[in-house]
């Protein structure tokens, strides 16, 4: 016959279910932040990157500001990467 809570699973098993419940949310926690984060990469702000185009018009801009380049190259180039 038992005598109560002293017999049975004991302080050792409620310790090993705390850590496990915790592993597991925090694994779910971690699964879903890379799930949104892998998802948002297909985006155009997703990596941080700018667009090819719009950064092709900021060096040709760079590059006429500087005057590396005439005012008929510069509008004609920037005709061309607007298409």
């Amino acid at each position: 016959m038992g005598t109560g809570w002293h017999e049975g699973l004991g302080w050792r098993h409620m310790f090993f279910g705390s850590f496990m419940m915790l592993l597991f949310w925090g694994g779910l926690i971690i699964l879903i932040f890379v799930a949104v984060r892998w998802i948002g990469a297909g985006s155009p702000r997703g990596n941080g990157e700018p667009a090819p185009g719009n950064r092709a018009l900021d060096i040709l801009d760079e590059r006429y500001a500087r005057g590396e380049i005439e005012n008929e190259e510069y509008e004609e180039r920037r005709r061309l990467l607007s298409k």
